[in-house]
């Protein structure tokens, strides 16, 4: 069965018309919320905490802001984006007392309801709208009149307009411009921490820092080497995402890809399936949960100390050195 992807013209913004969306949050994501929103012509406020240094970003953007407690008060939809390990103490302490039957908790990932460590009361609405990529980004392209696709999920559906709700959010962000798939909590969580955990993030980062220290450690000097694992993946992933696999590979000589299909297996072996599997499973099982629940609750020893390994390490040096040196890549700042 073909899944079914939900465009503007589906979804019936006028939904959130007469509603208060309150963003809890103005990081990554919470900003890029929050303004798309706004530039809809919807009705935000941003909840902070008491002393946020975002509060002068926020005002900045034009926003109204208010307490956490005072945000959720307003809001008919309440919208919770600060990181998933600070949620549940945030939720009890400033949400859960002003949600009120009728009212709308949303996230923009799955993990604190999929793992039970928030538990909304009956009477509200609980959606997610996820868009696939970084808050900058989402910002910026809906500034520039394009969308992010994104996917959306109903975990309760008091109302009977959760699902609707959860569209016209997603068209307010500016999601559906591009298309939204419809989910589940559990599909969304599982899938995102696996896709992080194995490809995107873990095994991404540590493939290129394993090949550019076997070239390093064989005498080849840093610099070639950054450039042939790291700096050259880009281009690739472009491809790959403009393309597909077929598209990447027609477009590259026929030497690397021949190389592609000889040596490919070889570094993904079915030793490297299996860890996948066993990933997937300890995902499924709520162990990554809870690892990283007491990880945070001990103050982050463990990823604090493979944080600065790795700003230490001669990959990030080097790298440094030569993007100052590659004015072709130099960026604004990314927002927030």
């Amino acid at each position: 069965m073909t899944a079914k992807m939900y465009y503007d013209a589906d979804v019936n913004l006028s939904i959130l018309a007469d509603k208060t969306i309150a963003i809890i949050g103005y990081g990554s994501q919470a900003h890029a919320h929050a303004q798309n929103l706004r530039d809809s012509g919807l009705e935000v406020v941003v909840g902070l905490r008491e002393g946020s240094p975002s509060r002068g970003k926020a005002l900045a953007a034009g926003l109204r802001v208010a307490t956490i407690e005072e945000a959720t008060q307003q809001g008919d939809v309440v919208m919770l984006l600060i990181p998933d390990e600070h949620q549940p103490a945030t939720y009890e302490q400033s949400v859960a007392p002003h949600l009120t039957a009728g009212k709308a908790l949303a996230f923009g990932h799955g993990f604190n309801i999929h793992f039970g460590r928030i538990t909304p009361p009956e009477g509200v609405d609980v959606f997610l709208v996820a868009p696939k990529g970084p808050g900058h980004m989402l910002r910026r392209v809906y500034v520039e009149g394009a969308g992010m696709p994104g996917i959306f999920a109903v975990h309760q559906d008091a109302t009977g307009q959760a699902r609707d709700i959860a569209l016209a959010y997603a068209r307010g962000i500016g999601c559906t411009r591009a298309g939204v798939l419809e989910t589940t909590f559990k599909e969304e969580t599982e899938t995102d921490l696996f896709g992080e955990q194995t490809v995107l993030c873990g095994g991404l980062t540590k493939l290129i820092q394993t090949g550019f220290e076997t070239l390093v450690e064989a005498g080849y000097q840093p610099e070639i080497a950054y450039f042939e694992t790291l700096h050259e993946v880009k281009l690739i992933v472009d491809l790959i995402y403009e393309k597909g696999f077929a598209g990447m590979r027609h477009s590259i000589s026929n030497t690397a890809e021949y190389g592609d299909y000889v040596t490919g297996p070889k570094i993904i072996t079915e030793d490297t399936r299996e860890t996948m599997r066993e990933t997937l499973r300890r995902i499924q099982a709520g162990e990554f949960a809870r690892e990283f629940v007491a990880e945070t609750e001990n103050g982050y020893p463990n990823m604090k100390r493979w944080r600065t390994e790795m700003n230490e390490h001669p990959l990030e040096v080097v790298g440094k050195k030569l993007r100052g040196m590659m004015p072709f890549i130099q960026k604004k700042e990314l927002e927030v």
